[in-house]
């Protein structure tokens, strides 16, 4: 069986080679690739696609699988072997009812709706975009069409994220949120804040160098990883010793600082992966939620937190004199942490944000059963926005065109931003019972011990369990939303009170 067992792990190295460099080149294509390469570019990704998912979805790795069921039963559940015969068997059966031509076929689609994406964005043009979508739609309801042991179709969307959830399951987490949320934003949210100064001017250079200052006291180290420029910030990977960031700069919007926080928790999550797991199909965080959880926890729960800032305005005031030079930090402090309706969700307050995940996930179930025409959609997009936010939408680049994730076909994600949020809370709750002296390590600009306990207890862990039972492991119990709630009334309701 051992010998059975080195050649499955060889398949599917070389697997994980393609689907990592496939990564790489989406990278390059957002960061560094000239605009005339994008048609190209699709079809390099479409034939790598290819070749991956027909590769994984082999007979022969199938046969390698039934071969190694005994193997697994004498090994413990929780062991890197028996753990990566029980994930990819997981993974080989939901991929083998994909075709490969579709599933090519998708990869080449995302990579060429991109760059329109980013001209329709750009052009604030919805109509030079609403082909890609219509392309990306038709893609995923075949690719739905694949599946047949589903509740609601929008499940086999949202399982690629966020394996075993149901929709279902989200929808009465976010009903519950919505009914928190909402009121507590309408009172918030109203509460004027002397906060003119965050119009800047924030010098870029200045931006990414402080940027760069905060993300290496978290962990960050250009030995294996690098921060660079797209229109959409995002973190990718090659493996845990090749991580990629992304942020974006603007004169006018220090938002970088928590950008960079942000997509650094991400690169925190995937470094820390156990080496054990390396090219292997377990190399990567457990889903979505759990990653967003880290992008979360990083930036707005310790990058947010007055502790942190008593550490670090002093340095930031001297980077942005121009700017802050004359503002308290407790002015500041209630500056980035003001509930404010806005119309970006990478830039929203930690409130809002959920709301606009809502809409989303609501709009993404919508467009999949064709209860929406696409001609439409801003219209819809704009009208329930100023129904959930109270604010009304200018353009589309400030609505519906504002994210990345549907020119790549990327249905599914968004709630996973929210679930993000809540398992942050329930997390941060645990580590802060273990380590009740976190908030003084932060005054002294530590964060070491804090990102040793997460890589330990979570990172490491790679994909080797499932979403619920990681987070079983890591805070005790499933989601729950009741931390999260707690966590934004307390905090908030005290910013409003003083």
């Amino acid at each position: 069986m051992k010998e059975r067992f080195a050649e499955l792990k060889t398949r599917l190295a070389e697997i994980h080679d393609l689907r990592r460099a496939q990564e790489i080149l989406f990278w390059d294509q957002t960061v560094m690739m000239p605009p005339g390469g994008g048609s190209v570019r699709g079809h390099q990704v479409t034939t790598l696609d290819r070749i991956a998912h027909e590769k994984f979805i082999s007979v022969e790795i199938g046969t390698l699988l039934d071969d190694l069921s005994d193997y697994e039963q004498q090994l413990d559940y929780g062991s890197d072997d028996a753990s990566l015969i029980r994930t990819t068997r997981r993974d080989w059966v939901k991929a083998s009812r994909v075709p490969a031509e579709l599933a090519a076929e998708m990869t080449g689609a995302a990579a060429e709706g991109h760059d329109v994406w980013a001209k329709a964005r750009a052009e604030n043009d919805y109509e030079l975009f609403r082909p890609v979508l219509e392309r990306a739609v038709e893609l995923k309801r075949r690719y739905v069409d694949c599946f047949d042991d589903y509740d609601e179709p929008y499940d086999v969307l949202l399982d690629d994220y966020e394996p075993g959830m149901k929709t279902v399951e989200v929808r009465q987490v976010f009903d519950d949120l919505k009914a928190e949320l909402v009121p507590l934003i309408a009172e918030i949210g109203s509460v004027e804040g002397d906060d003119a100064f965050m119009e800047g001017p924030w010098p870029i250079d200045a931006q990414h160098a402080y940027s760069l200052k905060i993300i290496e006291r978290f962990g960050y180290n250009p030995s294996f990883a690098r921060l660079d420029l797209t229109v959409h910030p995002f973190a990718a990977s090659s493996g845990t010793q090749d991580i990629r960031l992304t942020t974006r700069y603007l004169e006018d919007d220090v938002t970088s600082i928590f950008t960079a926080m942000h997509e650094c928790g991400h690169g925190l999550y995937e470094h820390g992966v156990s080496p054990t797991l390396e090219r292997t199909p377990l190399c990567h965080g457990v889903s979505s939620a759990l990653h967003e959880s880290q992008s979360r926890l990083w930036e707005n729960i310790v990058g947010r937190s007055r502790h942190f800032w008593n550490h670090f305005y002093p340095s930031f005031r001297e980077a942005f004199p121009e700017a802050v030079g004359d503002v308290d930090q407790e002015r500041f402090f209630r500056a980035i942490n003001r509930v404010k309706p806005s119309h970006i969700r990478v830039d929203a307050d930690e409130a809002t944000y959920n709301l606009h995940i809502i809409l989303r996930f609501e709009l993404e179930q919508e467009i999949l059963a064709g209860a929406i025409d696409l001609k439409e959609l801003p219209e819809v997009w704009n009208s329930r926005f100023e129904e959930y936010l109270g604010i009304p939408v200018p353009t589309d680049t400030l609505g519906v065109l504002q994210d990345v994730h549907w020119s790549g076909g990327g249905f599914g994600y968004f709630p996973t931003y929210s679930l993000g949020n809540i398992v942050s809370v329930q997390i941060w709750e645990k580590v802060l019972s273990e380590i009740p002296d976190l908030h003084d390590q932060f005054e002294l600009g530590e964060f070491g011990q804090l990102h040793e306990w997460l890589q330990t207890r979570l990172y490491s862990l790679g994909r080797k369990f499932t979403p619920q039972e990681t987070l079983e492991r890591v805070v005790g119990g499933p989601i729950d939303a009741e931390p999260y709630v707690r966590y934004l009334k307390d905090k908030l309701g005290a910013l409003a009170a003083a």
